[in-house]
């Protein structure tokens, strides 16, 4: 157990640097929220219509709708502009409770991921490399991959993860391949 609890430590550590590398340093994921110049009447606009905090899609039906409802629009809406707007009536800038969440969240994960690694008893390195790999890319491909298929977000929008979902899982597989393995 304390094998587990040192790799997964360590292997959190790792996760974490790279995402807050991804995310400040290296520009990863500049693609993934652009600017316009016409954000403050935007806002403006937006907050004096909004009033509950949310994830609003432009346009939609409303509540309780049909389903031909939703075909009739979408027909309706083929080849115009949509958007997807999250809505937050007040900014917070906390960095402390996301990072100390976002560290608790990926310890979780390599512990998991040990978890289901070595159910079979300790797998060669090379097997725990492919198994993180495979584990960063179940998550890409669950989470942004599908909102860019189902939601049309642009390939932008969802390079960054997939970068992080490699290279991150891939340098914490290296890392639990040689630490469980290790004698």
């Amino acid at each position: 157990m304390k094998k587990w609890f040192i790799g997964s430590l360590v292997g959190a550590i790792v996760v974490f640097a790279w995402q807050f590398l991804s995310w400040t340093v290296l520009g990863i994921h500049d693609g993934q929220a652009k600017y316009t110049a016409s954000q403050d009447s935007l806002l403006s606009s937006i907050s004096s219509t909004l009033k509950e905090d949310g994830v609003y899609m432009l346009p939609t039906v409303p509540p309780g709708s049909s389903m031909s409802a939703g075909e009739e629009l979408g027909k309706k809406m083929d080849g115009k502009p949509w958007a997807m707007v999250t809505y937050m009536s007040a900014y917070k800038h906390d960095m402390i409770k996301p990072m100390i969440r976002g560290f608790l969240i990926d310890l979780f994960l390599v512990f998991t991921l040990i978890y289901v690694l070595t159910r079979g008893g300790t797998p060669t390195s090379i097997r725990v490399l492919a198994g993180s790999v495979a584990v960063g890319l179940f998550s890409w491909l669950v989470g942004p991959y599908m909102m860019h298929n189902w939601f049309q977000t642009p390939m932008e929008a969802v390079t960054g993860h997939l970068i992080d979902a490699i290279v991150a899982w891939a340098i914490t597989g290296l890392w639990l391949g040689w630490w469980l393995n290790r004698k």
